[in-house]
């Protein structure tokens, strides 16, 4: 059996509970892990409405003629359909891109509520429910912003939900549906290759997306019972695998929601807040710790929803203030070395990042000039 992640789960749809503890057990799994497992009962998203979305992401994915797709493909605005080895999550040490097909949906409206870019016709009758869905993670997300607001002593403590507020400004939040195909051979690894890059590449396909950090606040992760892949590195630089539905959640309407922090969130944060690195592989495949929790399989195809939460594009990435993420900084040296950098906003620093990942979309646009 492997050798599992021990991520803390949380509950946090209970009101009746010691919100200054709920807090402050989500901030310190924040300090640890980076990650943190949100109990899913479905008072903040009803199961039915997350089954409704991995059947969406099949339909998409597997139903959708690919000129449809090719019409959405995604633009800098990081809106649209990512084709297979479009993205390239650890640009370093991937020479082919990540073995996914994505489709990656913008805020609604806060005027109209409506989405704000083109999608296939073959789903354009669940529109409305994407929306709803959308609104539905980024309520959820505002209360974990809260919350760390609240475990940080942060004041005022609403200072993180402030910054998330849809009515403040548009943000490059992100509602991400994601298909990861079944294991290829090696005969079809190699033809993705030039012969002389074949033997280079024999590593890349025990990867489907590469080592990364997450780029925004914090992620709110939906995948499905039985479907294993996700690793994340510890501090010890091992890679352990992260169970769908870790003890004590096997009955739960839904596996519980993974949370992970993002890099902006532990940026701003001084590094207190740990954003980790993950990866999702094919268990069994070969190198690291790659043998699948029990009950999971990583040998067929993966289905998995993101909502990456970003705050307001234009919020400065100001101190936060907090004493102990100020602490934390001068220890580490964080504060220096904020004073002496030009200040980001959000959008700037998700778009050092997105050019890092979308390396395609980028260098056929240098062509064109």
């Amino acid at each position: 059996m492997a050798t599992v992640a021990k991520i803390p789960v949380i509950d946090i749809s209970d009101d009746s509970q010691d919100q200054a503890q709920v807090a402050k057990e989500l901030v310190e799994a924040a300090i640890e892990h980076g990650f943190i497992y949100i109990k899913n009962t479905g008072k903040n998203i009803p199961a039915d409405d997350v089954d409704a979305a991995f059947e969406l992401a099949k339909k998409l994915f597997k139903e959708t003629p690919v000129e449809e797709k090719q019409a959405c493909t995604i633009q800098k605005n990081n809106r649209g359909w990512s084709a297979m080895h479009y993205e390239t999550l650890d640009p370093k040490n991937q020479r082919v891109g990540d073995f996914k097909e994505a489709f990656n949906f913008g805020e609604p409206s806060p005027i109209t509520n409506q989405l704000q870019q083109p999608i296939p016709p073959s789903i354009a009758s669940s529109a409305p429910f994407i929306t709803n869905f959308h609104t539905q993670c980024h309520h959820l997300s505002l209360r974990l912003n809260t919350l760390l607001g609240i475990g940080l002593s942060v004041t005022p403590p609403d200072f993180f939900t402030s910054a998330h507020l849809r009515e403040n400004g548009a943000s490059g939040t992100i509602l991400r549906l994601l298909y990861y195909p079944p294991a290829p051979s090696p005969a079809q690894t190699s033809s993705l290759a030039s012969d002389e890059e074949k033997d280079e590449k024999k590593g890349d396909r025990d990867v489907r997306a590469g080592a990364h950090s997450d780029y925004g606040s914090l992620t709110l992760l939906f995948r499905l019972k039985g479907q294993a892949g996700l690793e994340i590195q510890t501090r010890t630089g091992e890679w352990v695998p992260v169970p769908v539905c870790p003890p004590g959640t096997e009955n739960d309407p839904q596996p519980p929601i993974l949370v992970n922090i993002g890099d902006l969130l532990s940026y701003w944060t001084n590094g207190l807040l740990r954003s980790t690195v993950h990866r999702v592989v094919f268990p069994g495949a070969g190198g690291g710790n790659n043998n699948a929790v029990e009950g999971e399989s990583g040998q067929g195809e993966r289905y998995s929803i993101a909502y990456f939460c970003h705050p307001v594009g234009t919020t400065k990435l100001e101190p936060v203030p907090s004493e102990r993420v100020r602490k934390f900084g001068e220890e580490n040296g964080q504060v220096k070395k904020s004073e002496a950098r030009k200040m980001l906003t959000a959008d700037e620093h998700l778009m050092s990042r997105l050019q890092a990942s979308y390396l395609k979309l980028y260098e056929d646009e240098k062509k064109e000039e």
